[in-house]
């Protein structure tokens, strides 16, 4: 007989150095007819470590793994680092070391961490995206898209973070402020590279149709790409100035029953024809410095600023320049407001202040004509030849002639460009003579230089710029001196294509084998957090399907079920966070209770995908349940027992409950069915082999290394991982009727017959029923009634 005593540190590490010694989940090249491929959103290795909310998630597709393994799948479960970027600059500049150091530095700990609680990646298959074998195929596939045009060069005003000194994305601000430090950003007119997202938008709209995802993330796709239906319609500018000539501005609207109510015109601060207007030398703007003041001003104010509907509405009156209304032929003023965004429709509006808000705030400030074209049933009034139609019908007919149909998007062209050293290093060239020169593809990687100094440079460009021998090279198409180009790639280029390389992630000829894409894609289950909704999965969607076009995939989408995590608050129901001081570090966990206590906890808290706070008084209950089964078995090994019925139906019950909850991710419900099942076992005091061996492999996904020393004792050579996933016994679960005495203050007056497991409100009935009962309690009041589920029934009076 082993040893008694529960020693978990001892346990843990035996099994995690057996593991890897055995190279117990390395996974085979090609899968068999039967494969999964479970995948978590990979981390950027932070210099903190992980806390204990960080494994929430991977405790999660361990489980989910090791469950379908013992299912008779070949399981793909990688892990990688998302190592380049500001967050790893950020900190490298804080503590004044190289960020390759601290990587490097970090990296190491935080696997070391990830070892502790026992989880079943194949290491072999380890990847990190500031490794230059791997970006070399990052900026490969950059390449593809400048060859199809869809990575372009741009100077035009974008999102700009004073404090990281660098260009962001739209999907990189929240609220106006800088996603990572938290800076107001900017608007800054600036050289940089963009990819057009914008015209995969109806493709990546199409592909979300079907996917089993949360519906949440579809809706903030959806929003995010904020597909519109609407009419362009084009509106003549005059002027006052003799010899300017006369031009065409479009709209996009959604109302174009609303065209004979527009009264006046508004262009955004940052529309073409404002800059153009205020830098004109003939002077056809009458107030250019005036209208160069509030554009500047309009520049320092954030998004969220500008569209609040709670402040004041601010603009200026064009000076000598009019629109005219194409339905109405009157000149109406012009003017250029803040409360217009350049990136939405066209950057002009027509303005109908008695149909829309905005608008109706703005004319009554600035004294503008308001003029009702649509009555309160949705006809239309004071609009010429559409008078009197119905307001969708005059939609179509206006359309037809005044403008044409079109659909406009939210989204945005992808800012690619980041003024910063830590990113891939872009691979293209700029030629006096020749433009802009790709890299030869037998020239990648182009490799980041080592440098002492990457601070940004402060001036808008990237510290690389300042490295004079890196930056000098030689054009690849005429052999003239030419210069690298010095932005770098954002964060999210190499974790927008990562579950690809994780298939064959040696291969030096190709990003993936075709073979294995083929027989691994797609991502099975994709578990991460809700937050990445508009970014990570809105650039991996748009290069995968990229990458779908150009044959190199054999998926349209590369994410079938995606299940979102929740995050674990501190005790104090705030975010884990240094600055708090409220983070609960896992490795004190794992050395206090064990790996297993903490894989069991957290699977327990709640609903998978719901915030909850953390407590580590709560740790003692899923210790105390690891140390009941561990008596358990240490009781059962070796001793010969029939199992009562009570057992048989318990075990077979757990086991379906837990098969079905785990692969839907409800941990919490299967974990509770495991412990009522542990309470029935308890009973009895001994169980048999097979009934102990099959709760032994149904907790095994959640505390495997009890479990492998567990099955171990009981004289296993292979471990637990190659076993097979128990099957429920449908016999033990027919509903069966139990015989239930029925008490009146104590005493048995009847006996009823119940299906097992029946609700409490149909035993009362049944026993209410009986006459002997009733002639009991006839004329008395029922003062309560005591149920103990499949045993008694007990009428107090």
């Amino acid at each position: 007989m082993a040893d008694n005593a529960y020693n978990h540190a001892k346990i843990e590490k035996k099994w995690q150095q057996r593991w890897v010694k055995e190279g117990t989940f390395t996974t085979p090249e090609l899968p068999g007819a039967k494969k999964s491929y479970v995948l978590d959103m990979f981390p950027y290795p932070s210099g903190e470590g992980l806390h204990v909310g960080h494994p929430k998630g991977y405790i999660a597709t361990d489980v989910f793994s090791r469950m379908q393994r013992m299912q008779g799948y070949d399981v793909l479960h990688p892990m990688g680092w998302d190592a380049f970027g500001l967050p790893a600059e950020n900190y490298a500049i804080k503590n004044k070391v190289h960020p390759r150091v601290a990587v490097e530095k970090n990296i190491a700990r935080f696997k070391e961490q990830l070892q502790n609680i026992g989880f079943s990646y194949d290491w072999n298959r380890e990847i990190n995206t500031t490794d230059p074998e791997y970006y070399k195929w990052t900026q490969w596939i950059f390449l593809q898209l400048y060859k199809k045009g869809l990575a372009y060069e741009s100077f035009e005003p974008i999102n700009w973070c004073p404090s990281c000194q660098t260009g962001l994305a739209n999907e990189d601000v929240e609220q106006g402020k800088c996603e990572r430090c938290g800076s107001v950003v900017e608007k800054r007119p600036m050289r940089q590279w963009a990819l057009k997202i914008t015209e995969y938008a109806e493709k990546m709209l199409a592909g979300l149709e079907g996917l089993p995802w949360p519906k949440s993330i579809i809706e903030s796709q959806k929003n995010w790409i904020g597909k519109s239906e609407g009419t362009q319609i084009g509106f003549p500018v005059e002027f006052k100035k003799e010899g300017a000539k006369p031009g065409l501005i479009p709209v996009f609207t959604t109302r174009p029953d609303t065209l004979f109510g527009c009264t006046y015109f508004v262009l955004s601060p940052e529309h073409l024809w404002v800059q153009l207007a205020i830098d004109d030398t003939h002077d056809v703007l009458e107030n250019k410095d005036e209208v160069r003041r509030y554009v500047m001003q309009a520049a320092k104010k954030t998004e969220i600023d500008r569209t609040d509907a709670t402040k004041e509405k601010t603009g200026v009156k064009l000076g000598g320049v009019w629109a005219v209304n194409p339905a109405t032929g009157e000149k109406i003023p012009m003017y250029v407001a803040d409360y217009v965004l350049a990136h939405y429709g066209t950057g002009a509006i027509m303005a109908v202040p008695a149909h829309d808000e905005r608008d109706f705030e703005f004319a009554k400030k600035y004294e503008l004509p308001i003029k009702n074209v649509v009555d309160d049933r949705g006809v239309l009034i004071d609009s010429g030849e559409f008078t009197g139609i119905n307001a969708e019908e005059a939609k179509k007919k206006i359309t037809e002639k005044f403008g044409k149909t079109t659909t406009n998007y939210k989204l945005r062209d992808w800012v690619f460009s980041r003024q910063r050293y830590w990113g891939e290093p872009i691979p293209i060239i700029h030629c006096e003579e020749d433009g802009i020169v790709p890299v030869p593809e037998d020239q990648l990687p182009v490799v980041l230089p080592e440098v002492e100094h990457y601070e940004p440079a402060g001036t808008g460009e990237s510290p690389l710029a300042l490295i004079i021998d890196w930056v000098n090279t030689t054009c690849p198409k005429c052999g003239k001196p030419a210069k690298r180009e010095t932005n770098t790639m954002p964060q999210w280029a190499g974790s927008s294509w990562y579950y690809l390389r994780y298939i064959d992630p040696k291969n030096t000829q190709a990003l993936v084998s075709a073979e294995k894409e083929k027989a691994w894609m797609p991502v099975n289950v994709y578990v991460g957090g809700a937050e990445h909704a508009t970014r990570h999965l809105i650039y991996a969607r748009f290069w995968h399907i990229f990458l779908y076009e150009l044959g190199l995939v054999s998926t349209p989408e590369p994410f079938m079920h995606l299940e979102n995590v929740g995050l674990i608050l501190a005790e104090d129901g705030r975010k884990m966070s240094k600055r708090f001081g409220n983070v609960v570090n896992p490795d004190d966990i794992v050395a206090s209770v064990g790996a297993d206590t903490l894989r069991i906890y957290e699977m327990f808290m709640g609903p998978f995908n719901q915030t909850v706070a953390w407590s580590t008084a709560s740790m003692s209950g899923p210790r105390k349940f690891i140390e009941r089964l561990w008596r358990l078995a240490q009781a059962s090994i070796g001793q010969e027992h029939d199992d009562s019925e009570a057992v048989l139906f318990a075990i077979n019950k757990a086991i379906k409950k837990v098969t079905e909850d785990t692969a839907a991710f409800r941990f919490n419900t299967a974990i509770s069915t495991m412990m009522e099942c542990l309470n029935v076992f308890e009973k009895e005091r001994i169980i048999s082999r097979k009934s102990l061996e099959n709760f032994i492999l149904l907790i095994s996904p959640y505390a495997p290394h009890v479990c492998e020393e567990l099955w171990e004792q009981l004289g296993h050579a292979d471990g637990i991982s190659q076993a097979s996933w128990p099957i429920a016994d449908e016999q033990y679960l027919e509903e069966q009727n139990i015989i239930i005495p029925v008490q009146v203050n104590g005493k048995v007056r009847a006996e009823i017959a119940v299906t097992r497991d029946a609700m409490q409100a149909d035993v009362e009935k049944m026993a209410m029923a009986q006459e002997n009962v009733t002639k009991f309690i006839d004329g008395k009041e029922v003062r309560k009634i005591i149920y103990v589920p499949n045993k008694l029934l007990n009428i107090v009076c």
